[in-house]
C-alpha cells in the first residue's frame, strides 16, 4: 500500500470522526459499547448507528439500546415515535365499532337539527326569538331593511380630487353640520335600581334548557346577594323560581328577604321548602328566625331543636336558642309564682271508619289491655331495626314500647266494634300479670299472654277478634301466643292458615285482613325474610293504607336489605302519621348519613316520592295521667336539656373569650372565663386561659391561684406550671419560679421559652441571694417552749429538753433550724433552701451526712438549679471532706445522677466550674476505703 492509499484512508477516517462529535470508528464495536458507562457517550454511538452513515448494523443497535436501557431506563434516545392509527392498525371488529358509532352520532346529530328547524317554524311568530343554526328562518321586514340601510351606508365615498381640497371651505361646511343637528334634550338621571322582569317567557325551552336557565338566574342572584343588592337578588331569584321552583332557590330567596325584613315573605318561602323537603335545616333555620322576629318564641324554639338534634354543633342555631329561650323567659317571667294560663275546652275526638271513640270509664294508657289485633305500641317502635326479635306483631308486646305509649294516649280509639267484651275480659286477665315498673305494665297489657284467663298460659284463644269467625279468630291468638313466646315459624304458619282462610271464606273486613298479614311481617322480620316480609307489608297497606306497623316493619325490612332510600320514605311516612315515635326519627337520622356517603350531596333528588299523609290518617291522642316513670323520664330529658344547653353557652363563652384574647382584650375576656368557671367549675383549659389574662394585666397573684387550681385538676400541665412560674417571677419569688420551670422543663425538654426564663431567673437568684446574705446580718429564728404540749420540727416531736438542744444547736450554726431528717423531696428542698439563703455551708453539710446519698438524685429532681450545686459543692469542700471522704466520694456519685443535670451544670460560672475542679483535685489526694484515685479521676469526667 502506498503512503497516498494510507493518507487517503486517515482523512476518512477524521471525516467521519469529526462528522459525529468525537466518536472514533472502532469505538462502533460490542466489546467497547458492552464496557462503556456514559450515558451521553452511549447516546451518541447509538445515534450514529441508527443515522446509517458508517452502515447498517440491526443487531449491534439493538444490543446498544439494550445496554443503555440497563444504564439509563428513562434516557430520551430511547423513545420512539408511534405511527397514527390507521384502518389498518385496527382490528376488523375495532374499526366496525368505531364507523357505526360515528354513523349513529351522524344521524342522532341530523335528527336534533331537524327537530330544531321544526321548533324554529313554528315559534318564528314570537317576538325575539333568535333563528337556529341551520335553519331556514330569515329575519323579518324591518329587521332586514335596516340591514340594507346599514349596508348602504357603510359604502365607501369616492376620494376628491386634490383641486377640490383647495375649494373646501372648512367654516361653511361645519355651519352646515351644525344646521342638521337637532338639540338634544339634557339628560335624565335615574338614581333607582333598574327594573328587573320577575316572570320569563319560557315558551318553546324544553325542561333541561328551564333547569339550565334557572340555574344561572339563581348565579346572578348568589352574585347581587353577596354584593349586598338584596332587592335585586330577590328579583334573580324569583326569576329562577318561575323558570323551574327549586329548594336552593326558595331557600336563597328567604335569606335575602330576611335581609330586607320582608319577614311574611321569607316565611312563606320557607314554608315552600319544608313542603318540598320537610328535614331541610337551612329552611328550618330561617324559618326559626322569621319566628323570632314575628314574636313567636315557642315554634321558633321547636325549630331551633330540631336543627340541633340533627346538627348538635350548629353555633347559629345555638346562639338564636339561647336568645329565644331568654325571650320566652323574659315573657313568661312577669307574673312570678304563677303558670301559664290555658284554655281547656271539649273538643270531639276524630274516629276512624268502623272505630267507636273512647268510652268515660276507660283508661286511657297502658293501664288497661288492648284487644290482641290493636294493640297500643306499634311492634317496636323503639328498637333498632336490625336482628332477630326486633318487631312484634298487632298485639304482641315488647318491653321498649311503654315510651310509645306515653306519649300518646290510649289505643282504644282505634279498635273496631265488637271488641268491647273482648277489652274487659283482657282487663281481668291484665290485673295479675303486671311487673314492677310502668313499662313493663303497658308492654304487658298490649302483648297476647295479657288476654282472658283459660287456656293455654292463662290466655283465652277462643276469644273474638274483630269480625272474624271463631275459627279464624282461634288461629289469630293462637298465632299471637306463639309469637310471644318466640315460637315464629309456628306463629307464622296459624296466621297463614288464618288468612286462606278468611280468603276463602269471602268476609268483607280489610282492616282485620291488614293485621293478619301484619302479623304475618312480624314473622317473617324475626326469622330474617325481610323480602316476604315487604310483601306482606305492601299487601296490609293496600288494604289499609297509611297503617302505622306495615309501614315501621316493611321500613325495617329495607334498611335490613339495605334499601336505604326506601326505607327513609317509609320512616318519612310513619312520622307524618305519628311524630312521636323516637325509632323512626333515629333511624331517619342514622339512614340521612348512609345516603349522604352513598349518593354525595343530591342524595335527595335520587329519593322516590315521599307521599302526604291526609289529616284523616294522622294520629292525635290525648296526653295521659303522668305516672312516676314518665315523670322521671321528664325529669331527666329535663336534665338532659339543661345539661345541652348549659355545654352550648359554655362553648359560645369559651370561644368569645378566645376571641377577646386574640385582639388583645383581657379584662373583657376574665369576664367571659369566669362565666365559664360557673357553668364547668373543673375545666383546667379555662384556668390556664384566665391565669394568661391575669398575666397580661399584672395580677400576678390571681394568675397563681389559677395556675394551681389547674395543676390540681391536672398534675402534668406544662402550660399550668409555665405561667405559674411567670407569676412567681412577676411576684419576685425566683426560687419558686426556678422550681416551676425546671417541672416545664423535665415534662418537655423542647420548650425553649422555658430554658430562656429559667437562664434569667437563674442570674435574678444569684443576684437577690447576692444581695441579701453577706450584706446583711442574720436573722436568728426563735424557737419557744410550749408547756404541757409537743412541738414538731421537721415532722419529728420533741420535748423540753429536745427544743433547748436544738436551740443550742442552731445558735451553733448561726441561728438556722433544719430539719436534718427529711422525708421527701418537699422537706429537703426547704432545709436545703434555708441553709443557702443563711449562707450555711456548714448546716448543708450537716444535712448532707444524716442523708443517704442514694436519696439525694430523688430529693433533687424538682428543684436542681445551678446555684443548688454549687452550695452542695462548697457544703463537700468543708471539714466533711478531711473526716468523711467516703462519704463525699458517695453524694458526688450519685449527685451527677439527677434529672436535668447536665443541662444545668451548662449554667455554672467559670469561677464556680473552677472550685468544683479543686473539689475533685482535693478528693483524689484522700485516701479513703470507698474509692481509689483512678475512681476520683472517672467520676470527674461526668462533671467537667
Amino acid at each position: 500500500m502506498s503512503a497516498k492509499d494510507v493518507s487517503s484512508m486517515l482523512d476518512q477516517e477524521e471525516v467521519s470522526t469529526s462528522g459525529h462529535g468525537t466518536v472514533p470508528v472502532d469505538h462502533l464495536d460490542y466489546g467497547y459499547i458492552e464496557k462503556c458507562t456514559n450515558v451521553k457517550y452511549l447516546e451518541k454511538i447509538l445515534k450514529i448507528l441508527r443515522s446509517g452513515d458508517e452502515g447498517i448494523y440491526p443487531h449491534l443497535t439493538q444490543f446498544c439500546e439494550n445496554h443503555l436501557e440497563k444504564l439509563d431506563p428513562k434516557s430520551r434516545s430511547l423513545r420512539k415515535e408511534n405511527p397514527v392509527a390507521t384502518a389498518a392498525s385496527l382490528s376488523t371488529d375495532e374499526w366496525n365499532q368505531i364507523t357505526v358509532e360515528m354513523k349513529a352520532w351522524e344521524k342522532e346529530a341530523k335528527g336534533v337539527e331537524g327537530e330544531l328547524k321544526k321548533q324554529s317554524l313554528c315559534l318564528s311568530d314570537i317576538e325575539n326569538f333568535p333563528p337556529v343554526r341551520g335553519s331556514n328562518c330569515s329575519l323579518p321586514l324591518s329587521q332586514s331593511a335596516v340591514s340594507k340601510g346599514l349596508r348602504k351606508s357603510s359604502k365607501n365615498s369616492a376620494p376628491r380630487d386634490y383641486r377640490d381640497w383647495d375649494k373646501f371651505d372648512v367654516d361653511k361646511e361645519c355651519d352646515k353640520v351644525d344646521s342638521n343637528v337637532t338639540k338634544a334634550s339634557p339628560a335624565m338621571i335615574n338614581s333607582e335600581h333598574p327594573q328587573i322582569k320577575t316572570n320569563l317567557n319560557a315558551t318553546g325551552l324544553t325542561d333541561q334548557e328551564k333547569v339550565l336557565h334557572a340555574s344561572r338566574e339563581k348565579d346572578k342572584g348568589n352574585e347581587a346577594f353577596r354584593a349586598n343588592a338584596f332587592e335585586e337578588a330577590v328579583a334573580f331569584y324569583t326569576r329562577s323560581v318561575s323558570l323551574a321552583p327549586t329548594v336552593a332557590a326558595y331557600n336563597n330567596r328567604a335569606q335575602a328577604e330576611i335581609k330586607l325584613q320582608h319577614w311574611h315573605n321569607a316565611l312563606r318561602d320557607s314554608q315552600k321548602v319544608l313542603e318540598m323537603e320537610p328535614s331541610n335545616m337551612k329552611a328550618l333555620l330561617r324559618r326559626a328566625t322569621v319566628e323570632k322576629q314575628l314574636g313567636r318564641y315557642q315554634e321558633a324554639a321547636g325549630n331551633l331543636r330540631t336543627v340541633l338534634q340533627a346538627e348538635p354543633h350548629n353555633l347559629v342555631a345555638s346562639k338564636l336558642l339561647i336568645e329565644v329561650d331568654k325571650k320566652i323567659h323574659d315573657s313568661t317571667g312577669d307574673r312570678p309564682g304563677k303558670g301559664k294560663r290555658m284554655l281547656i275546652q271539649e273538643v270531639e275526638e276524630e274516629v276512624e271508619d268502623g272505630a267507636r271513640p273512647v268510652e268515660p270509664s276507660q283508661s286511657v294508657g297502658g293501664e288497661r289491655t288492648a284487644a290482641p289485633d290493636e294493640r297500643g305500641d306499634m311492634g317496636n317502635a323503639q328498637k333498632k331495626p336490625h336482628g332477630r326479635g326486633d318487631a312484634a306483631p298487632h298485639g304482641e308486646a315488647n318491653s321498649s314500647h311503654g315510651h310509645w305509649r306515653g306519649r300518646g294516649g290510649s289505643a282504644d280509639k282505634y279498635k273496631v266494634a265488637g271488641q268491647e267484651a273482648t277489652d274487659k275480659a283482657q282487663t281481668n286477665g291484665a290485673q295479675g300479670g303486671r311487673r314492677g315498673t310502668a313499662e313493663q305494665v303497658s308492654s304487658k297489657a298490649a302483648g297476647p299472654a295479657a288476654s282472658p284467663t283459660g287456656g293455654e298460659g292463662g290466655s283465652n284463644l277462643d276469644a273474638p277478634a274483630g269480625a272474624l269467625p271463631p275459627p279464624l279468630a282461634r288461629l289469630k291468638n293462637e298465632g299471637n301466643l306463639l309469637f310471644k313466646n318466640g315460637q315464629f315459624a309456628d306463629a307464622l304458619e296459624k296466621y297463614s292458615l288464618a288468612i286462606t282462610g278468611f280468603t276463602d271464606s269471602g268476609i268483607d273486613s280489610p282492616e282485620d285482613m291488614c293485621i293478619l298479614y301484619s302479623n304475618r311481617a312480624a314473622c317473617y322480620l324475626k326469622d330474617g325474610n325481610s323480602q316476604d316480609c315487604i310483601q306482606d307489608c305492601t299487601k296490609a297497606l293496600e288494604l289499609h293504607p297509611f297503617s302505622l306497623k306495615p309501614l315501621l316493619r316493611r321500613a325495617m325490612a329495607y334498611e335490613t336489605l339495605e334499601r336505604y332510600s326506601k326505607a327513609y320514605v317509609d320512616y318519612k311516612t310513619v312520622l307524618q302519621i305519628d311524630n312521636g315515635v323516637q325509632a323512626a326519627h333515629d333511624s331517619v337520622n342514622r339512614i340521612t348519613r348512609l345516603l349522604i356517603e352513598q349518593d354525595g350531596s343530591e342524595w335527595r333528588g335520587k329519593l322516590p316520592e315521599i307521599p302526604l299523609v291526609p289529616l284523616s290518617a294522622q294520629q292525635h291522642r290525648r296526653e295521659e295521667p303522668p305516672n312516676a316513670e314518665l315523670l322521671q323520664a321528664r325529669s331527666e330529658k329535663a336534665a338532659q336539656d339543661a345539661a345541652r344547653r348549659a355545654e352550648v353557652r359554655f362553648n359560645t363563652l369559651k370561644q368569645e373569650g378566645n376571641e377577646f384574647v386574640k385582639r388583645g382584650q383581657f379584662p373583657e375576656a376574665l369576664g367571659k372565663y369566669s362565666e365559664c368557671l360557673k357553668l364547668k367549675p373543673d375545666e383546667c383549659a379555662i384556668y390556664t386561659n384566665r391565669a394568661l389574662c391575669y398575666l397580661k394585666v399584672e395580677r400576678f397573684a390571681e394568675a397563681k391561684q389559677d395556675c394551681d387550681s389547674a395543676i390540681r385538676l391536672e398534675p402534668t400541665n406544662k402550660k399550668a406550671f409555665y405561667r405559674r412560674a411567670m407569676a412567681n417571677k412577676g411576684l419576685k419569688d425566683y426560687l419558686a419560679c426556678s422550681g416551676d420551670l425546671q417541672e416545664v422543663l423535665q415534662l418537655d425538654p423542647k420548650v425553649q421559652e422555658a430554658e430562656t426564663e429559667l437562664e434569667e431567673v437563674t442570674v435574678l437568684l444569684r443576684q437577690s441571694l447576692a444581695a441579701g446574705s453577706p450584706a446583711k446580718p442574720r436573722k436568728p429564728v426563735a424557737i419557744t417552749e410550749v408547756d404541757g404540749e409537743e412541738e414538731r420540727i421537721g415532722g419529728a416531736a420533741t420535748d423540753r429538753d429536745a427544743s433547748v438542744a436544738m436551740d443550742n444547736r442552731c445558735g451553733a450554726m448561726d441561728g438556722v433550724a433544719i430539719n436534718l431528717q427529711p422525708a421527701n423531696a418537699y422537706e429537703f428542698g426547704q432545709s436545703l433552701n434555708a441553709a443557702r439563703a443563711a449562707g450555711d455551708t456548714a448546716a448543708c453539710a450537716e444535712l448532707l451526712t444524716h442523708v443517704p446519698p442514694e436519696s439525694l438524685p430523688v430529693y433533687l429532681s424538682s428543684q436542681l438549679d445551678a446555684a443548688s450545686i454549687h452550695f452542695i459543692m462548697q457544703a463537700l469542700d468543708t471539714p466533711l471532706l478531711q473526716t468523711k471522704p467516703d462519704l463525699v466520694y458517695q453524694h458526688l456519685s450519685q449527685l451527677h445522677k439527677t434529672e436535668r443535670f447536665s443541662v444545668v451544670l451548662m449554667l455554672l460560672e467559670q469561677s464556680e466550674q473552677r472550685h468544683m475542679t479543686q473539689l475533685f483535685e482535693r478528693l483524689s489526694a484522700k485516701e479513703g476505703t470507698a474509692f481509689t484515685r483512678n475512681d476520683v479521676q472517672n467520676l470527674a469526667n461526668m462533671y467537667i
